[in-house]
């Protein structure tokens, strides 16, 4: 045990593998106290991250390696929350898509952008 949550295992050749929150998910496993909106945004997003990798699980699209969630996905996730905030959320015209040059469904901030 290296401290709380994050443990060191060492093998006979000697190398070692470090497993954080004894192996749970992170969020649930080392959670301090977020407020419940927080985690319903967390939870949400591990569902549509794996709901993406059963549904693309025959096509190849993803390796056996760690993933940012799409932006596509993840704006699916602060859509489905917004309501609860107070927020109305409109659709974009054709025109105010082509303005400031994304598509009219999204995904809004490029690539390199990270929310």
């Amino acid at each position: 045990n290296i401290k709380p949550q994050c443990d060191r295992y060492e093998f006979s050749d000697g190398h070692g593998v470090i497993v954080l929150a004894e192996g749970r998910l992170l969020n649930l496993g080392c959670a301090t106290g977020h407020p419940s909106f927080v985690m319903s945004c967390s939870f949400t997003n591990q569902c549509i991250a794996q709901l993406e990798l059963w549904n693309e699980r025959k096509s190849g699209k993803y390796d056996k390696k760690v993933y940012v969630l799409p932006k596509h996905l993840d704006e699916k996730v602060a859509q489905l929350h917004l309501e609860k905030i107070g927020v109305k959320l409109t659709k974009l015209s054709k025109e105010q898509a082509e303005y400031i040059n994304v598509p009219v469904e999204g995904p809004f901030k490029p690539a390199a952008y990270r929310y």
